[in-house]
């Protein structure tokens, strides 16, 4: 059963399927790629792995997503809370002391792929860095958000060609100086030679997602990428819809416009379902 959305489905970043899905749109626009790139490209993938303290459950409900990858591990703590308001009592209470909650130190390793298209000919440089924004990419002050910060940085002073997947809503966007479209999600396309001047394409959940041009090295024309199908590729062979329960709410929540046109596709594909 296909998705409701003809465009991004925002309950893949809610269903606990994002890394997933990461994994898998990595590896479809690597392959899209590699069999239309001119013989003088290749194109790779990379990751970027950091350690940084997890989010508990309280917090991740809250976010209402998890990170790309994370390997988690405990630590015990020597030290007590100095923060707690709760009073410490003797051994000689004769009442029982109410347990103190405190937080454990757990940390995860946190790893995010991304590509590279390099030139091979006439010399090794790298032409073009294509990311699909994490999570942890969108937590302003995170360890995650400033080493993505860093590396976007260098792209923007001229590095190299940067192409940029939001498909998430929740979390905080990369900053610039140009306000951006109010739209759920973007895709953006900065060249290595116009580092000043990007172009953003509006994506959304209720119309197909755009196709982008993925710029090379001069004089090579650009790639039109084109996301959409390997979004529904990947729901198909995937079986998101074993995995979403449309009735729950999202987190943004959907206006009631949106509300309103789920509801009424949703029951177009029930109703599609009992015809057969």
């Amino acid at each position: 059963m296909r998705s409701p959305f003809p465009g991004m489905d925002p309950y893949i970043e809610v269903s606990h399927l994002w890394e997933d899905f990461h994994h898998d749109l990595i590896s479809e626009i690597k392959g899209s790629l590699a069999g239309r790139l001119p013989e003088r490209y290749v194109v790779r993938t990379g990751e970027r792995s950091y350690v940084a303290l997890a989010l508990d459950e309280g917090e991740e409900e809250q976010r209402q997503f998890l990170p790309d990858v994370a390997v988690v591990t405990k630590e015990k703590s020597s030290r007590r809370s100095r923060k707690s308001k709760e009073p410490v009592r003797s051994a000689s209470s004769t009442s029982v002391a109410a347990p103190l909650l405190m937080r454990a130190l757990v940390k995860a390793e946190y790893r995010e792929a991304f590509l590279e298209i390099r030139q091979v000919a006439p010399e090794h440089k790298l032409v073009t860095g294509i990311e699909v924004l994490s999570p942890s990419n969108k937590r302003p002050d995170t360890k995650g958000w400033r080493l993505y910060y860093r590396k976007r940085q260098a792209f923007l002073n001229g590095r190299a060609n940067l192409v940029e997947l939001d498909l998430l809503r929740g979390g905080q966007r990369m900053p610039m100086v140009s306000p951006w479209p109010d739209s759920p999600y973007y895709l953006l396309v900065c060249r290595k030679k116009k580092y000043h001047r990007c172009e953003a394409y509006p994506a959304f959940f209720m119309e197909p997602l755009p196709p982008i041009p993925i710029p090379l090295a001069p004089p090579d024309a650009d790639i039109t990428l084109d996301i959409q199908p390997f979004i529904q590729a990947i729901y198909d062979r995937s079986h998101y819809e074993r995995d979403i329960d449309y009735r729950q709410p999202l987190y943004p929540p959907l206006s009631t416009k949106e509300q309103a046109w789920l509801d009424e596709r949703l029951r177009e594909r029930r109703n599609a379902s009992t015809s057969h």
